[in-house]
């Protein structure tokens, strides 16, 4: 069992889903995001989610787009991304995965960044814009190094996505609760519902779902059929707009929503 998973069952075993907080790297500043990614595992978060800035955001919604172009402003470089992971692992048990798009780490080499990676503490990768097919060289480097490959499936793949998504996959299936970009949705599609059922149909141990989520309310609804919520928008505004006092109210309130998971979840 991975660093991920065992952080998922634990959440399980004490009768609650997993709530897994996205933050970007470098926002405002690098040291303030490592501070800010501390205190959500201070504060209820059992996986963090790391961003590292990237010039074409295609997922990602308007307030994280603004993060990542602001740490890009201020000069992020990729050996920033393995200074944070480093000394956040330093600083806490909770797992570090990194959300990343593909070609940044087709540009750093596949298998350095997963040594590197590695080497900084991380648990694994989320790649939003490559499916386990066009993944071969990632596939194989994470297997290698032991890092979690977390996958996307979305409420328009087929059955055959699905089973290729679940087989390749280890951590979670990244189960997308609606299509577009990320962000803040009042109410979130039944489709993730339906999803999560499909995974778990073909397999999927884990299912987490993300995009949209930012209250407690819908992390509770979420977790009483998924293994977890996947929450980043919430708290890169309150990050923005508070600071780390902000952050870590707003981390503590939404994780309140997780002890509603059933605990009947295949584990």
């Amino acid at each position: 069992m991975s660093r991920v998973e065992a952080a998922i069952q634990k959440a399980h075993d004490e009768g609650r889903g997993a709530f897994i907080g996205y933050l970007p790297v470098g926002f405002p500043d690098l040291q303030t995001s490592i501070q800010a990614a501390i205190t959500l595992a201070e504060n209820g978060v059992d996986v963090i989610e790391l961003g590292p800035p990237y010039s074409d955001p295609v997922m990602d919604g308007l307030v994280i787009q603004e993060a990542t172009q602001a740490a890009l402003a201020n000069g992020f470089k990729m050996r920033d991304l393995f200074t944070a992971v480093r000394e956040i692992t330093a600083a806490s048990d909770v797992p570090v995965v990194v959300m990343t798009y593909w070609n940044p780490v087709m540009q750093y080499g596949v298998d350095r960044y997963a040594d590197d990676l590695l080497a900084a503490g991380g648990a694994g990768l989320i790649i939003p814009d490559i499916t386990p097919d066009a993944a071969e060289d990632w596939i194989e480097a994470s297997k290698r190094t032991g890092l979690d490959r977390i996958f996307l499936a979305a409420p328009t793949s087929t059955d055959e996505r699905l089973d290729l998504v679940v087989a390749s996959s280890s951590g979670f299936v990244y189960t997308v609760s609606t299509m577009g970009i990320t962000g803040e949705r009042t109410e979130l599609d039944n489709a993730a519902r339906t999803l999560v059922s499909r995974l778990r149909e073909r397999g999927a141990v884990r299912a987490c779902v993300g995009i949209g989520i930012s209250t407690a309310e819908q992390i509770a609804g979420i977790t009483e059929y998924a293994d977890g919520a996947i929450v980043g928008t919430a708290l890169v505004r309150a990050l923005r707009d508070g600071g780390l006092d902000a952050l870590a109210a707003v981390t503590k309130s939404l994780a309140a929503g997780t002890p509603s998971a059933a605990t009947s979840h295949e584990n």
